[in-house]
C-alpha cells in the first residue's frame, strides 16, 4: 500500500517508512501542497494511494463519498515526525489491510 502524506506531516515520512510502504510520498512532494483537499482526494485515488492526514476534511469526504481512497486519519495531534513514524510503524499491520476493509477510515491515536 502506498501511503500520501499530507501538507501538514513532514516530507521525510515516505522515506523513513519505505520498508513497510514502499512508492509512498508527501503532497509537497508531488506539487500538490497548495491544492484543495478534493484535489487531493483525486490524486490518491486515481494512483492508488490511501491519504495520512492529521485533519478531520478527508475522513468526513471519505463518508460523504466512500473509497477510493482509503484514509489514515492520525488523532494524536501536532507531534514530533518521529512519533508519527513509529505510530505508522506500530500499526503498520492494520493499514496495510485497510485496502481490504470494509471501513474507509482507520483511526489511529
Amino acid at each position: 500500500m502506498k501511503l500520501l502524506f499530507d501538507q501538514n506531516l513532514s516530507r521525510r515520512l515516505p522515506r523513513l517508512l519505505e520498508d513497510l510502504f514502499p512508492g509512498s510520498t508527501q503532497v509537497g512532494m508531488i506539487g500538490l501542497d497548495q491544492a484543495d483537499d478534493r484535489t487531493v482526494r483525486q490524486w490518491a485515488s486515481m494512483n492508488g494511494f490511501a491519504i495520512v492526514t492529521l485533519d478531520a476534511d478527508f475522513a468526513d469526504l471519505a463518508a460523504l463519498h466512500g473509497a477510493p481512497p482509503k484514509i489514515v486519519w492520525l488523532r494524536c495531534g501536532n507531534r514530533p515526525m518521529a512519533y508519527v513514524a513509529d505510530l505508522i510503524r506500530g500499526r503498520a499491520q492494520e493499514i496495510l489491510t485497510l485496502e481490504q476493509a470494509e471501513h474507509d477510515c482507520l483511526e489511529l491515536t
